[in-house]
């Protein structure tokens, strides 16, 4: 059996550019130039003797026989990334990188509970987070690009671990003057679906929404304005104003 010359350095190159589809972004991302890059994969490719992405198409596609050996590379790097904190690891010191992935929806109220503490605390753990939906979030732990997600649960997903932190009722955000405004609870059948300013779609909140509320998908609020609205904040000022 030969001996395989390949590098964990080869190897993040190559998930760079499965990650951007594109020489150039997965150069910059990795913080060396696109020759250098180019170079590098086709010693990779050499070396495995397969061709693993097709350069005719625009966005790069992994070929056939790339998906599986690109799928590989991200074991073969998240295990030498655990083995780098094994090496450096002390019982009483946390330390290393946390990337951790929120759906907008509760990152403004949730990170800033945590993140003062959590850098004062473990001044030696470098926290990364990144404002993801919940999509996104999910293919960024099946890609192992980040290592915890904080979602709306329940998801089911396979090969995913959920811990429940909380549990948060349902409120509607209605104008003073709307007639729902006085109530204390309200039924599904006094939900309008014409009334409701909504999420934009990917959002996982929206989802529930129209769940919840038996709609296939919302209507306008007005005839002639479509409004996709990226965060809370947004909708509560359009309802305030009326």
């Amino acid at each position: 059996m030969s001996r395989l010359s390949l590098t964990l350095t080869q190897l993040e190159y190559l998930v760079a550019l499965d990650q951007h589809r594109h020489f150039g972004k997965a150069a910059k991302a990795c913080h060396v130039s696109q020759p250098t890059l180019s170079m590098q994969l086709q010693k990779l490719e050499a070396e495995l003797g397969v061709a693993l992405f097709d350069r005719s198409l625009q966005p790069l596609l992994p070929t056939p026989e790339g998906e599986p050996l690109i799928a590989q590379a991200r074991i073969v790097l998240s295990e030498a990334r655990r083995l780098a904190n094994l090496s450096k690891e002390d019982q009483n010191d946390v330390k290393g990188e946390l990337r951790l992935g929120v759906i907008p929806t509760v990152a403004p109220y949730l990170i800033p509970l945590f993140i003062e503490h959590m850098a004062n605390t473990y001044p030696k753990l470098n926290l990364l987070i990144d404002e993801l939906q919940t999509d996104q979030i999910l293919s960024a732990l099946d890609q192992e690009r980040i290592d915890v997600g904080l979602l709306a649960t329940p998801l089911k997903v396979d090969g995913l671990e959920e811990e429940r932190l909380f549990l948060e009722p349902f409120y509607l955000y209605v104008n003073t003057a709307h007639p729902l405004a006085k109530k204390k609870c309200i039924s599904e059948e006094e939900l309008d679906g014409s009334e409701m300013w909504l999420l934009t779609e990917g959002h996982c909140l929206r989802s529930q929404i129209l769940r919840f509320c038996s709609l296939r998908s919302s209507r306008p609020v007005l005839k002639n304005v479509r409004f996709e609205a990226g965060n809370l904040e947004t909708l509560q000022r359009l309802v305030e104003a009326g």
